[in-house]
């Protein structure tokens, strides 16, 4: 039960600040929009075994309704306990916290008391509220688990946040990390630079949510002033929502960008990836209709390769928009070096097996 990033396992303490992939972890369900743990299990056993060092569950692609109908804590136990019973590896678990601060307390105690390592703040349910009272909110919750700190877009829901807040929040002395999802260059830029301003780069890990722009985070140096001299950092890994599908791709790619970045130049070829992986993103998260099929979109890459029974989300409302099937087909077809559907297909029926435990019974009751 980590309460202080120092309380973390130092392999997963390790994990997170060289940078990995951790995906955002769909949520599964039948037809009747009822929890399916089996395929939920299988999602876990995939990204465990495509190589993800992580996982974030609860988050926005777990879908934040998951509080109204009782599935927060069952979602995040069945996914810790699936992937310590499918690996050795240290996986880092981070759980997503919402609502304002006692509901966001209360899940970082749930999620501590699932021993996972960090929780991820969206401080969607904060609007309205002063910087100051968001510091305070944020330092609440950081008494009860390690943070990491959350961009989220305007569009599907987040707040404008300045690089002040920034600073403030990178001084608070138990946040481990912050995702960037701003999908905006200028607010990416106000989270690194607040980073510095607290000079926090040593503690606080910057990993890319900038599903529109991945690969020219993960290679591009930053390098800030800071008392008259120079400081250089870089977004080390992915907490994504693109990253909850082709994810065997996802972790060669993040190999090759932190391989690159390491060199005095990186490629062409591979900056002509981010115009690819942009390409890719603008189909899964519906960007022709203001991302209305975000979650949706992902849900139908994991359908076709039978991971998931179909795409539906506890929203009845939400789905793929008009078109946006036919522009999954094309991205598919346009850079398959960028899928993992055969790496899927040769494990799909192992990751669809296997004991039933007495808790996954439970669940599916």
């Amino acid at each position: 039960m980590a309460k202080h990033w120092s309380d973390m396992p130092a392999a997963v303490l390790q994990a997170l600040r060289q940078g990995t992939v951790i995906p955002a972890h769909p949520l599964a369900l039948t037809e009747a929009r009822q929890f399916d743990p089996a395929r939920q299990q299988a999602l876990t056993r995939y990204y465990v075994d495509a190589g993800a060092g992580g996982l974030a569950v609860g988050v926005h692609t777990t879908q934040f309704a998951i509080r109204e109908v009782g599935l927060y804590e069952p979602v995040l136990k069945l996914a810790a306990e699936t992937a310590a019973a499918w690996t050795d590896r240290s996986l880092i678990r981070i759980g997503g916290l919402a609502g304002r601060t006692a509901q966001a307390c209360r899940e970082a105690q749930v999620a501590s008391g699932l021993d996972y390592h960090a929780g991820l703040l969206s401080l969607a349910a904060m609007k309205g509220a002063s910087e100051d009272e968001l510091i305070e909110h944020c330092t609440a919750v950081a008494r009860e688990i390690p943070l990491v700190g959350f961009y989220l877009q305007p569009s599907v829901g987040g707040i404008r946040l300045s690089f002040d807040f920034w600073r403030r929040f990178a001084a608070i002395e138990n946040v481990v990390a912050i995702k960037m999802a701003p999908f905006n260059r200028y607010a990416t830029l106000d989270v690194v630079r607040g980073v510095v301003a607290a000079k926090a780069e040593d503690r606080v890990t910057l990993y890319t949510g900038n599903d529109d722009h991945i690969v020219a985070d993960l290679v591009t140096p930053y390098t800030l002033m800071r008392d008259g001299k120079p400081v250089t950092v870089r977004i080390k890994g992915g907490l994504l929502g693109h990253w909850s599908v082709w994810v065997q791709a996802a972790v060669q790619l993040l190999q090759r960008c932190q391989a690159e970045a390491a060199k005095p130049a990186v490629s062409a070829e591979l900056l002509a990836l981010d115009g690819q992986v942009t390409d890719c993103n603008s189909a899964l998260f519906d960007v022709a209709h203001a991302f209305h099929g975000c979650i949706a979109g992902c849900h139908e890459i994991l359908r076709r390769q039978g991971l998931l029974r179909g795409i539906w989300c506890l929203d009845p409302n939400e789905g793929l928009s008009s078109g946006q099937a036919e522009e999954l087909t094309r991205v598919a077809q346009a850079y398959p070096h960028l899928t993992d559907d055969a790496f899927v297909a040769a494990n799909l029926a192992r990751w669809l097996e296997g004991d039933r435990t007495t808790a996954l019974k439970e669940l599916a009751a």
